[in-house]
């Protein structure tokens, strides 16, 4: 097949909002008006492209934002977009503008979205990715991975101040649906006695046991850190079955909750969106289609949106190792 001219791109941002996305939508405009292509940002993602909501992206627009939190173009999930009739509505608004190829920084559900409409309408897609949850197959680093780490870690050490005080245990409750990176690496950081992710299955019993080993051993605090989506409830949950065994227990619950999403994104993030960012620019230029750019051992990578799934991104076992080591009595 010919290689296709890029002279004109849209990008859009999808899912979940992460901190370095606008450092990605940075370097993705400036690397296209740098090469003489033609930019459109989208609002609102899928949705955004739907409803025909773009608007031309010229270098002053992108001014100042490479700190900035959350995403200028704005996110939805978009459920129209899930029908053939939702996507040819969407066809028609890129081809109205004459566009060649399209960036989208979010997750795999997005990267889903995004070989389906190229496979049917012929216009290359290069992913992004950008998640706090750090749960792509593919890649070793999400945007928004390590700001979100830096925000729960900031907020455990505050809580931990609490719990030394007045001799309580804590149950902290990170994000992670279906993904404990988050809690088991900031639960490392933290130095938490237990850490509960959906990975893992028998950490609860990690839990017992430093349960009756505080007991025994008059412990007056500690930190549990709980992925959202553990298989036996969050942490409110963990934490009430743990009162109702043991009510001499002074037990606390913190949700963190969208905190984790939002800040300024870290030097790290901004760094690796930027790279990602001129990736992305670079293989549409050399006419490749329907890859997610990645970080394998600090270099740029090329997955195709087939392996980029989530399902298949195992737990970093050496930090469960780690945690094991540290915690043994």
């Amino acid at each position: 097949m010919q290689k296709k001219e890029i002279k004109c791109i849209a990008v859009l941002t999808s899912g979940g909002d992460a901190p370095g996305m606008n450092a990605a939508i940075r370097a993705v405009t400036r690397a296209a008006l740098a090469n003489n292509v033609k930019v459109f940002g989208i609002n609102y993602g899928f949705q955004g492209m739907i409803e025909n909501d773009f608007f031309e992206l010229h270098y002053e627009d992108i001014g100042g934002i490479i700190g900035l939190g959350g995403t200028i173009l704005k996110t939805a999930r978009c459920k129209e977009f899930m029908t053939y009739e939702g996507r040819e509505k969407a066809y028609q608004n890129l081809k109205e503008k004459n566009i060649d190829g399209v960036v989208v920084i979010g997750g795999d559900g997005s990267f889903k979205g995004a070989a389906q409409f190229s496979s049917e309408f012929n216009i290359p897609f290069i992913g992004i990715p950008g998640t706090i949850d750090n749960d792509i197959n593919g890649t070793d680093y999400t945007i928004g991975f390590d700001t979100a780490l830096n925000t729960v870690v900031q907020a455990v050490d505050k809580i931990k101040d609490t719990a030394r005080s007045h001799g309580r245990i804590f149950f902290v409750e990170s994000m992670g649906r279906e993904a404990g990176l988050l809690a088991l690496a900031s639960g490392l950081a933290c130095g938490a006695e237990v850490i509960l992710i959906p990975e893992v299955l028998e950490q609860e019993e990690a839990l017992d046991r430093f349960i009756h080993k505080d007991l025994i051993n008059k412990k007056t605090s500690g930190i549990i850190m709980v992925a959202e989506g553990y298989k036996t409830g969050g942490a409110l949950k963990i934490a009430e079955r743990v009162k109702a065994q043991h009510p001499d227990i002074e037990a606390r619950v913190t949700i963190l909750g969208h905190i984790q999403r939002g800040g300024n994104p870290t030097a790290q993030d901004r760094i690796t969106a930027t790279r990602m960012g001129v990736a992305a620019i670079n293989s549409l230029l050399a006419g490749k289609e329907n890859l997610m750019i990645g970080l394998k051992d600090r270099a740029i990578v090329e997955v195709s949106f087939g392996l980029a799934e989530k399902a298949y991104r195992p737990i970093n076992q050496e930090f469960v190792d780690i945690q094991e080591v540290l915690t043994r009595d």
